[in-house]
C-alpha cells in the first residue's frame, strides 16, 4: 500500500516520533512494523477515529525527511514497493544509538581534488567531478575527503565489490584511523553497529558497497563512486537500482557534492557534464592488436603470435593472464568464412548448439553478415583456454586463486590478479557484440581493467584478440584514451533515444503463457516480446520518458501478484 495508512501518536510517544522512525502499528489483527512518513496536526475529532501507534521501535531514524524524496523517486522509477524501498535505508536489526566514538585528528591532504573538498567543507554549492585516473585512487579519494571530514562533516564511498572495499577501506584507515567505517562482507551485528555509528556520529568515511548509499549518514557533504559502470554498481533484486542514478539523484535532494573515480567514466556521467580531472599517469598499460581474420581456420583459441609471446614471458619467469568472458566450456562459434561471431540475426544474442535462438527463439540459418554456413567452435572459456595453456606451457598454469605463473580467469578475477607481464584477451569480440546495448561500453571497461594488470616498462602489454580490428573500443583501447568513443557513444544512443536520453526496462512474468497481460499496461511504449525464458515471459520496453507506463505497469503488478504470479521489473537493466 504505497499511499499508506494514517495512526494517532498518543501523549506518551510525543515528541519522540518523527520522519524515519520505526514504529508498531495495528493492521486488522496483527501488530506490523511500520515507518513514519510524514507528520500533520489534525483536529482532535478527526483524531478519534484514527488508531494509535502503539510503540516506537527505536530511538533513532532509519532515514530523514531530506532523503524522502529520493526514496519515493526510487520506488516509482524502479516500479517497487514503497515499503520495500524504505527497508533499504535500515540495518538488519533495529538500530541504538552508540556512544560517542573518539576520532582522531586528520593531517592535511593535498591532491586534483582539493577544490571540491574545499567546497564540501565549506558547505559550498553542489558539485560533480569525475577523476580519471589509472592508478592511486586511495591518495585521490583522501585527498577528497579530509577537509571535509575535518570539518565534521562525513563521506559516503561506494565501490563494485567487497574486495575493493577492504582494500579501500585499509588505505584510509592508515590516515584516518576509526574515522573510517568499512562495510564489507560482515555479520549482522557488525553491520548494524556500523550503520549505528554512521547515522549518529559526523567526520566519517563510510566505505561498502552500493547498500551505504541508502544509509541515513549524519552531516553527509560527499558521495563518491568508483566505477559506476561496473555490474557491481547495480541491484539485481527489486528495486533494481542503479548506484550511479540514485547517488545523482540524493546529491540533488540534499545538495550533496558527487565525485567519481575511475579510468573509463559512465555514460550516464557524461551525460551529466561533471567537471573532469585527469590525474598524473598511465590510464592502462601498452595494448597490441591481433587480426584473427589472418588465421587460417582451425587454429584454435590463440593465434600464432598469441602463443609466442605467452611462451617467451613463461621462460623468462614472467607473469601471464589469459582472460575470458565465460566460464566453463561456453559453446559459441565463428563463421569460417568472414570469421565473425556467430550471432542471433533478429536479437543479436550468441546461440548456443540449438537451431534456434534461446534469447528470441528465432530460426538460425547461416552467418547473419556474410550468409556462410560453416562454422569453427570457439568456446573461450575457462576450462578450454586452461586446456590449450597447458599444451603450451605445462602445469605452470591454473586460476587466479593458485598464484601460478600462467592464470586463466573471467571479470570476477580481476580483483585478485597481481601485476602480470603479459594480459591476453581470448576474445574480445564476445565482449563488444554483447546483445545490450551496452554491450560496447561495458566491454571497454572490462577491457582497460584487464591492462591495468599489466605492470609498467619493459615489454610488458596486452594482446588482444579481435575478427574486427576497426572497432572503434580497440581503438580507445590503443589509446588509451576512451573519451572519443563514449562521444560517439552517446551521439548514438541520442539517435535511437536509449538511456541517458531515453528508458528502457524488462518485464519477467512467471507462471503464465497468456502473452496478453501486459497489453494495457504497456501500450503506449515501444514493446518487444513477450519472450519465452524458461517459466517466464520476457518483454523488452521502451520510451522517452517511461513514467505513465510504469504507473500503470505497478498497478498491474498489483493485480497479477494477488494472482499468484511472480512479475520482476528491471529498470535500466544491464542484459536482456
Amino acid at each position: 500500500m504505497d499511499e499508506g495508512f494514517s495512526y494517532r501518536v498518543p501523549s506518551s510517544l510525543a515528541g519522540r516520533v518523527g520522519v524515519g522512525a520505526i514504529v508498531r502499528v495495528p493492521l486488522a489483527a496483527r501488530r506490523v512494523r511500520g515507518y513514519v512518513i510524514a507528520l500533520e496536526s489534525i483536529a482532535e475529532s478527526e483524531a478519534d477515529d484514527l488508531k494509535d501507534v502503539r510503540a516506537l521501535s527505536s530511538d533513532v531514524p532509519v532515514f530523514t525527511a531530506a532523503m524522502l524524496p529520493t526514496l519515493v523517486w526510487a520506488a516509482e522509477y524502479y516500479v517497487a514497493p514503497l515499503a520495500r524501498v524504505l527497508a533499504k535505508t535500515a540495518p538488519p536489526n533495529l538500530p541504538k544509538r552508540p556512544s560517542p566514538p573518539a576520532l582522531p585528528g586528520i593531517p592535511p591532504t593535498d591532491g586534483p581534488l582539493s577544490d571540491v573538498a574545499a567546497a564540501a567543507a565549506g558547505g559550498g554549492p553542489y558539485r560533480s567531478v569525475q577523476a580519471v585516473a589509472g592508478t592511486r585512487w586511495t591518495d585521490l579519494i583522501r585527498g577528497a575527503i579530509t577537509a571535509p571530514l575535518r570539518a565534521g562533516k562525513s563521506v559516503l564511498i561506494a565501490a563494485p565489490t567487497v574486495v575493493e572495499v577492504a582494500r579501500l577501506a585499509a588505505g584510509l584507515r592508515y590516515d584516518l584511523g576509526a574515522r573510517v567505517v568499512e562495510v564489507a562482507d560482515q555479520s549482522d551485528a557488525e553491520v548494524m553497529a556500523a550503520w549505528s555509528k554512521a547515522a549518529t556520529t559526523g567526520g566519517l568515511a563510510v566505505v561498502g558497497t552500493m547498500r551505504v548509499l541508502w544509509w541515513p549518514v549524519r552531516n553527509l557533504s560527499m558521495v563518491v563512486l568508483v566505477e559506476e559502470g561496473r555490474p557491481g554498481m547495480k541491484e539485481r533484486q527489486t528495486p533494481t537500482v542503479v548506484a550511479g542514478r540514485l547517488a545523482r539523484v540524493r546529491a540533488a535532494h540534499e545538495g550533496l557534492h558527487l565525485v567519481g573515480l575511475g579510468r573509463v567514466p559512465a555514460i550516464e556521467s557524461l551525460h551529466e557534464r561533471p567537471e573532469m580531472v585527469r590525474a598524473p599517469g598511465r590510464l592502462w598499460g601498452p595494448v597490441q592488436v591481433v587480426d584473427r581474420t589472418e588465421d587460417p581456420p582451425g587454429q584454435g583459441l590463440l593465434a600464432e603470435r598469441v602463443r609466442a609471446a605467452i611462451a617467451g614471458t613463461a621462460s623468462r619467469g614472467g607473469r601471464v593472464f589469459l582472460f575470458t568472458h565465460r566460464r566453463g566450456y561456453a559453446p559459441a562459434a565463428r563463421c569460417v568464412k568472414c570469421r565473425l561471431l556467430r550471432s542471433c540475426p533478429r536479437c543479436g544474442a550468441r546461440p548456443d548448439h540449438r537451431t534456434s535462438c534461446s534469447r528470441c527463439e528465432t530460426e538460425l540459418e547461416g552467418c547473419s553478415s556474410c550468409g556462410g554456413t560453416r562454422f569453427e567452435p570457439l568456446g573461450a572459456a575457462v576450462g578450454r583456454v586452461t586446456e590449450e595453456a597447458r599444451r603450451l606451457v605445462g602445469d605452470r598454469v591454473g586460476d587466479v586463486s593458485t598464484g601460478r605463473q600462467v592464470m586463466v580467469g573471467t571479470e570476477a578475477d580481476l580483483v585478485a590478479v597481481p601485476e602480470v607481464d603479459l594480459a591476453v584477451v581470448v576474445d574480445a569480440d564476445g565482449l563488444v557484440r554483447g546483445a545490450t546495448y551496452r554491450a560496447a561500453e561495458d566491454a571497454l571497461g572490462v577491457l582497460a581493467r584487464v591492462g591495468a594488470t599489466v605492470r609498467g616498462g619493459g615489454r610488458a602489454r596486452m594482446m588482444l584478440q579481435t575478427a574486427d580490428i576497426r572497432q572503434p573500443v580497440y581503438e580507445a583501447l590503443r589509446r588509451a584514451d576512451p573519451f572519443a568513443f563514449l562521444k560517439d557513444e552517446l551521439a548514438i544512443r541520442k539517435r535511437l533515444s536509449l538511456p541517458p536520453f531515453g528508458e528502457v526496462m524488462v518485464v519477467e512474468v512467471a507462471g503464465t503463457d497468456d502473452g496478453s497481460i501486459l497489453d494495457d499496461a504497456l501500450e503506449a511504449a515501444i514493446v518487444y516480446g513477450p519472450a519465452r525464458a524458461g517459466d517466464r515471459l520476457r518483454w523488452m520496453v521502451q520510451g522517452d520518458e517511461l513514467t505513465g507506463v510504469k504507473r500503470k505497469l505497478r498497478k498491474a503488478a498489483v493485480r497479477l501478484r494477488r494472482q499468484g504470479l511472480r512479475v520482476r521489473v528491471d529498470a535500466d537493466p544491464r542484459d536482456f
